[in-house]
């Protein structure tokens, strides 16, 4: 195994800066000596959040049970609709706990009572700079959604017990999966 120490960085250099992101390479010489140049985006911190929505909040079909809420929405970048958990972007000074109540609120309308990280993790780590959160949202009130002008969501509401199954169905995200996927390890699911 290669130490760190093997690895020379020599250059960084910013190709492209865009409001969502940066892009560019590190130029590195490599254990063997030779150089390489390791592209990368550099992308803000993100948070997933798992909102159990409890059965009595559900005025209509909730058949006695817990569900989840999810959001369905069109993502320009790959042409397709998918449905994903609330997501967004942690801002400047935000906890990811907070970054979730917040993001949760403004997607969905429904502000939670209490939250929990379950998981921070480095993302795509031989392409992006990204740092990724989940949390655990529950005790869901009415709050005031505030969609970003970018955002144009349908809130829907997903049985527990069904969620992993919808999430898996074409086309999935790896966001969601991965967040369902470490709930239901912890046993919240």
């Amino acid at each position: 195994m290669t130490d760190i120490d093997d690895w020379e960085h020599l250059e960084e250099v910013t190709e492209y800066d865009t409001p969502w992101y940066e892009g560019g390479y590190d130029r590195l010489r490599q254990p063997d000596g030779t150089e390489k140049q390791y592209y990368w985006a550099d992308l803000p911190p993100a948070v997933v959040v798992v909102a159990r929505v409890d059965a009595d909040v559900l005025e209509d079909d909730g058949n006695g049970q817990d569900h989840l809420l999810f959001v369905e929405q069109y993502r320009p970048t790959i042409r397709e609709t998918h449905l994903e958990l609330p997501a967004g972007i942690v801002e400047d000074g935000e906890s990811y706990t907070t970054a979730a109540a917040r993001e949760l609120e403004e997607e969905t309308g429904f502000r939670p009572s209490s939250t929990a990280l379950l998981q921070e993790y480095a993302v795509a780590t031989g392409v992006l700079r990204h740092d990724r959160a989940v949390v655990y949202a529950e005790g869901l009130e009415p709050g005031e959604r505030e969609l970003d002008n970018n955002e144009f969501l349908e809130v829907t509401t997903v049985p527990i017990g069904e969620a992993l199954e919808h999430a898996r169905e074409q086309p999935a995200n790896d966001s969601t999966l991965t967040a369902l996927l470490l709930a239901k390890e912890d046993g919240l699911l």
